[in-house]
């Protein structure tokens, strides 16, 4: 069976909004990730499990925290609350058996999400278009859950020399999300990849 992503439709690949005279490098840039394992996982109250490790990194319970490494991220989304995305689709089968059903609630969110990535030095300056959040003390490694011009969607901040942010929303919400984020981007030109 073949998965079709969510933006497959209306992701066009070129130069929109104010490009002309413009350095590629000054450009936004905006890209739809596929094929990433997207993970929730959810400590039950009553669990007493601590210290669990998943490709060699732990949940922290620190908020705003991601930890990470090449192929592997944790976003703290709550407490005991977990996203985990990873380039690795088969570190599901090590997910199931490191955390047990009477402690963890473990849900495969990989085809319920799109997945926006979006680069460049007004990066932050288009977030703040549609999102209350105040994105100038969002660090790198860092992630949040807000929303953007009413739809619910989770941050994850890949860097920030330049700027890089993963953005996930519900897939039925995914083309929504697209349109605001790339119409936002138009005052200061995007390339879309």
């Amino acid at each position: 069976m073949t998965s079709i992503s969510p933006l497959e439709n209306i992701h066009k690949k070129g130069l929109f909004g104010d490009y002309e005279g413009k350095n590629e490098n000054e450009l936004v840039k905006i890209i739809e990730r596929k094929d990433l394992l997207i993970v929730q996982i959810a400590q039950y109250k009553n669990s007493s499990t601590k210290d669990i490790n998943i490709d060699d990194l732990k949940l922290s319970n620190e908020a705003l925290k991601v930890n990470c490494n090449n192929d592997t991220r944790i976003l703290w989304s709550g407490p005991k609350n977990w996203l985990l995305t990873s380039t690795k689709k088969d570190l599901i089968k090590n997910i199931i058996e490191v955390f047990k059903e009477t402690d963890f609630a473990v849900t495969d969110l990989s085809h319920s999400r799109a997945i926006i990535e979006i680069e460049g030095q007004e990066v932050k300056e288009v977030l703040k278009k549609g999102c209350p959040f105040n994105f100038n003390i969002l660090e790198k490694s860092n992630s949040i859950n807000s929303t953007f011009n009413g739809i619910t969607f989770t941050v994850d901040t890949l860097d920030d020399n330049p700027d890089k942010i993963r953005l996930f929303a519900l897939r039925s919400f995914g083309e929504s999300l697209y349109h605001s984020i790339t119409d936002s981007s138009l005052e200061f030109g995007y390339k879309a990849i």
